[in-house]
Formats: C-alpha cells, structure tokens, sequence
C-alpha cells in the first residue's frame, strides 16, 4: 500500500494532532503507512505581531495547504479553528474526526478568583471582548506562542502589572497533557469558543479520490455537524470581517443543531449574544447573523 504523506506545522501542539490522525488512519487501514511531512508557518516564526498583521485566520494553514496543492503531501491536518471560512480551490474538506473539548479555560487563576483590575493575557480578541464585558476592570495584554509558551506567561511582569492569568483552548492543553495547569473551565454562555475549536479538519486535493475515500474513514458524522454549522455563521459573517465573534454547535439527542454565537465591537462596548436551533448546518449560520446587530456594529 502506498504511504500517504500528511502535512503539518511543526509546533508541538500540531505534531500531536498530525500524529493522532496518523493513527486513527493506520488503524482504519492495517498496512498503510502515513508519513507526516513538517513545516514552519509564518506565525510560528513571528511571535511580536498580531495575527491579523500576517495574514488572518489562514496565515497558519496556508503552508501546508500550499503543500498538499503542490504534491508534496497527500493531505493536511488542521485545527479546524485555523482554517478561514471558506475552502482554497482546489483543496476539499475531506474529513472531520471526533472532536475534543471546544471550551477555552483560564490558567493562572479562576474567574471568580481574578482580583480587580488584574492582567490577562490573550492574542484574540473574541476572547478579550468577552471576558472585558463580564469584567471592565480586567486589564489585557497581546500573547503569542505556543501552548507551553502562553501558560509560561503567568506571573511574568507585562505592561500594566504581572499577569495574573492567560486564556487559552482547553484542548490544546489537554493533548499536551497539561491538564494540571488549568484553574477555570469557562462554560460557552460565559466565553463562546472560536468556530471550530477543538476540532481537527483534514484537507486533500479535491481530485484526489483515492486520498478522499481513504481519509473519510475517520470521519465523525457529528463532529461534522457541528464544524458545518460553525463555520456557515463565519461565510454569512463575511470571509473579511475582522469583528470578535465566535460560534459553537451542539446536537440534541434528535439531531437538532443548537447554535450559539456571539459578535462584538472592538472597543468590547457592546457584545451581543443569541442561540438559534435548525436542522441545516448551512443555513443555521445566516439565521445567527439574522439575530445579531452585525451591520450595526460594522457601522
């Protein structure tokens, strides 16, 4: 059997996963071989500027995309939340494993526990809009890294005191084994996680039927669902809107998709929230959007 060979950023976090989905294949297929090809994308190697100055939500998945519509890899493997709202021609959304923990969590300190005016870190903005508008008199300050990089911040000196507490995504913690390291689990009506948190996605290229029947063995019709639903409210969001949102699906027990999104301003003076319910991955995402003040906030 031919080896298929996987494309990965090389962080330590996205090795785990790449290696993870080579297993689950090696599994499903006794006798194949995947092979992981690694490589460096701009913002693991530039740490001082935000993401939204390299390149956006894709700046982390363009690499290895450009990998796999090269022939330099069969495939790619994804944190499905690095992906942008739309898929690059040429390239499908081949499969979807089981999904971990989408909720993001507090190292550092509970949330109860944050004295006033204490310093949080965090590099996204959907996470600073969310806590600044449940706490005003949190104080934050731009992270970047990797997970052992962001959790190695707490109690460093930072722009306005020591920083009492970095917001990061449970799962990564958790496939990092740093499970020990996290102090508050923030449910999704106090933190809304990004779209496609805690999921992986799998890209290969859109004529590659062999890869595409090989990969979808591992697919996790839920986890799908959910990752559908999510990322239908960034398309009827706007592919270039830089706003702080964030989306999170979950399935009733009949199939119905409950999702719940939020959108904020900038400046974290309005945050507004809903949950809405459908059938449809693809249409519950505009009936999210119908609810939210989204032109309003754009002004």
């Amino acid at each position: 059997m031919t080896p298929l060979r996987a494309a990965t950023r090389q962080s330590p976090l996205a090795l785990w996963q790449s290696e993870h989905v080579k297993a689950l294949l090696e599994t499903a297929h006794p006798g194949l071989e995947v092979e992981l090809v690694p490589m460096t994308s701009a913002p693991d190697t530039d740490l001082t500027k935000p993401i939204s100055d390299i390149g956006g939500k894709g700046a982390f998945a363009k690499e290895v995309q450009q990998a796999v519509l090269d022939g330099r890899a069969d495939f790619a493997v994804h944190s499905a939340k690095d992906l942008p709202s739309t898929t690059v021609p040429g390239l499908a959304l081949a499969a979807v494993p089981e999904r971990g923990d989408a909720r993001d969590v507090l190292v550092g300190s509970a949330l109860v526990d944050l004295p006033v005016g204490s310093v949080v870190a965090t590099g996204s903005n959907r996470r600073r809009v969310q806590l600044q508008d449940l706490r005003p008199d949190l104080r934050f300050v731009e992270l970047r890294g990797n997970i052992q990089r962001r959790v190695g911040q707490v109690g460093m000196p930072a722009v306005g005191g020591q920083i009492t507490a970095v917001i990061a995504a449970g799962a990564a913690l958790l496939r990092q084994g740093m499970e020990s390291s996290i102090d508050d689990w923030l449910p999704g009506y106090v933190m809304t996680p990004q779209v496609g948190q805690g999921a992986l996605a799998i890209e290969c290229r859109a004529d590659d039927a062999s890869t595409i029947e090989a990969v979808t063995a591992i697919e996790h019709a839920p986890s799908r669902r959910q990752l559908d639903a999510e990322r239908s409210f960034l398309v009827a969001l706007g592919g270039d809107c830089d706003l702080p949102a964030g989306a999170h699906a979950t399935l009733d027990d009949d199939g119905t998709i409950a999702l719940r999104a939020v959108i904020g301003a900038m400046d974290a003076s309005r945050v507004e929230r809903c949950v809405v319910h459908g059938t449809d991955p693809s249409t519950i995402g505009p009936l999210a959007i119908e609810k939210l003040p989204v032109t309003d906030l754009l002004g």
